[in-house]
């Protein structure tokens, strides 16, 4: 994993608000998906975590966007914890797993990445939160591989051209879009791999 990717670890993420701007829109719901690579070099979805999250406080909140994304914040039945508890606990997952990995930094892959990240790290931010493993800028975004590999960036699209089953009544769903964002990744990565569309070199025997 380590030498695929120059030592970065990559985590699959997905993030549901209540707006576009992650200063002062809510944060709803995030999930991630680590991923792991068998004997044969192939990517693997691994372990996974997810939370409903409690608008923080003084949290703009958007009607339109909750009818987009059908989140219903006054249900009991969410289960929301605080954006604090979320992070931390993801981020627990995240350097226990690139630890295991041998690899330096965690970077972001997600579907239309600069939301998820500008989202995530503004809600580090407001936690104060020191042991961030996420690169601060750079991210892996599955839309344009999807773009580039299959003319369409669009997620549900994209999943079809790699024959990957995906439910519409189930997406805006923060866990089941990482899913799914994480079967395509590796799907994309992989089949490169077997069509030998890259070759890793080492430069310094060079």
């Amino acid at each position: 994993m380590k030498n695929r990717f120059r030592q970065y670890f990559p985590v699959i993420i997905d993030i549901e608000t209540a707006g576009f701007n992650p200063k002062t829109d809510a944060l709803l719901e995030i999930a991630a998906v680590t991923l792991k690579m068998d004997h044969k070099g192939l990517l693997q979805p691994d372990e996974k975590c997810h939370f409903h999250v409690e608008p923080f406080q003084g949290a703009n909140i958007n009607p339109d966007s909750l009818k987009f994304n059908g989140i219903d914040i006054e249900s009991p039945l969410r289960g929301a914890v605080s954006e604090e508890h979320a992070l931390s606990e993801i981020f627990k997952m995240v350097r226990r797993t690139q630890k295991a990995a041998d690899c330096k930094r965690s970077i972001i892959v997600a579907h239309n990445a600069a939301f998820d990240h500008g989202f995530l790290m503004a809600a580090a931010e407001r936690c104060q939160l020191k042991r961030n493993p996420f690169h601060p800028f750079g991210t892996f975004d599955t839309a344009t591989l999807s773009a580039f590999m299959f003319g369409n960036n669009v997620l549900i699209k994209a999943c079809q051209a790699a024959n990957i089953a995906f439910d519409a009544k189930q997406a805006h769903s923060a866990l089941y879009d990482t899913e799914k964002t994480a079967e395509l990744f590796c799907f994309m990565v992989n089949r490169l791999k077997q069509l030998d569309g890259f070759r890793l070199f080492n430069l310094e025997n060079q």
